[in-house]
């Protein structure tokens, strides 16, 4: 803010590493009139699946302008898992445009330690990288939060059309029943072809 820029949008993915499914990037604006947020909010990988639903919920209240972005599984395999990952995040941020969002003077947090998505911007933006982000900022939990509950709601509700593979228990990633499924059964649409040795 003492830079000048009007706010930090923090961006995390979610799904970078599944056999199945999409990435997802999540979104959130942070600016300085937001100094409360939801109790328990911490990276998703520590909130148990139970409160993360009820937690999504409560953070879109108190980040209004907040966004999802998502490159399919076939996007994954024709452009390779990083340009899918900056995808989605564009998408995202074309998004968080659309609501309004001065998006050319925010600061984009990403978590980690690699600027993946400069590259892919349609127009220049300041990137910023931090290791842990989604630990210590809460823009950036805020997005691991609603990132991790949208793509398992999705891969919930795919379980319905491919019940073989339990994607409502393994949201997609190499479990042994998975694995196994894949080697009885085949490989879905929603697959990441390129991923899976046959």
């Amino acid at each position: 803010m003492a830079q000048g820029f009007s706010s930090v949008i923090g961006c995390d993915e979610v799904g970078r590493g599944p056999l199945a499914g999409p990435v997802v990037a999540g979104l959130v604006v942070w600016t300085p009139d937001l100094q409360t947020w939801p109790e328990g909010l911490y990276d998703s990988k520590t909130v148990t699946e139970k409160r993360r639903g009820p937690l999504a919920e409560a953070l879109k209240e108190a980040f209004p302008q907040h966004a999802l972005g998502e490159s399919s599984a076939t996007d994954i395999d024709e452009r390779g898992i990083q340009t899918a990952l900056a995808h989605a995040v564009v998408q995202g941020l074309l998004r968080l445009a659309e609501q309004g969002v001065a998006v050319g003077s925010s600061v984009l947090l990403l978590d980690g330690t690699h600027d993946f998505v400069t590259r892919h911007l349609p127009h220049p933006l300041k990137v910023v990288t931090r290791a842990k982000a989604d630990r210590d900022c809460v823009s950036v939990a805020a997005a691991s939060v609603l990132a991790k509950v949208h793509r398992d709601n999705g891969m919930v509700a795919l379980h319905e059309n491919y019940p073989h593979y339990g994607f409502a228990s393994n949201k997609g990633y190499g479990s042994k029943a998975h694995r196994d499924a894949i080697a009885e059964h085949g490989i879905t649409p929603v697959h990441r072809a390129s991923w899976i040795k046959n």
